[in-house]
């Protein structure tokens, strides 16, 4: 789907302001309400939108801790990468996955509250995984800027 001038304004005012009105996002990009509704029913239907979510302080819900981890695995055929894929979807403390081109396969965010959680997390979960040919675990010291807002 083509974006104008129009649908980037609502994708990124959306983008701050998930809980924006209708009324307040038709007036700041110019439209009435109807056809701003429109426009973003068509952006939610191409997928452009994903979801509406909130997003939580780290810090504030207990869980200050960010280790970057990247993988190696044994194999790199499909089938490694599909059983990998599905285990680490399944786990709540990895925040973000990807497959990666370079020395490692994957590289992960792991958020936790300390590290003796992250202790846990390693040994009763991905250390348990098969397929696993090296594991090195970085920590976070400080976040300097973070952002899930795309600039359209």
């Amino acid at each position: 789907m083509p974006l104008d001038a129009i649908d980037r304004k609502i994708l990124a005012l959306l983008q701050d302001d998930g809980r924006m009105s209708l009324a307040t996002l038709a007036e700041k990009v110019g439209l009435s309400p109807s056809p701003c509704l429109r426009r973003v029913r068509l952006l939610e239907k191409a997928g452009i939108i994903a979801r509406y979510v909130a997003v939580l302080n780290q810090r504030a819900v207990g869980l200050p801790v960010s280790v970057f981890v990247s993988i190696k695995l044994e194999s790199q055929r499909e089938e490694a990468l599909t059983k990998f894929g599905r285990a680490i979807a399944r786990w709540p403390e990895v925040l973000e996955c990807y497959l990666m081109t370079g020395p490692r396969d994957y590289l992960l965010r792991v958020v936790v509250a300390d590290l003796s959680a992250y202790e846990q997390f390693l040994k009763q979960k991905l250390t348990r995984l098969d397929g696993i040919a090296s594991i090195e675990s970085s920590f976070a010291l400080e976040q300097v800027k973070y952002t899930n807002v795309l600039p359209v």
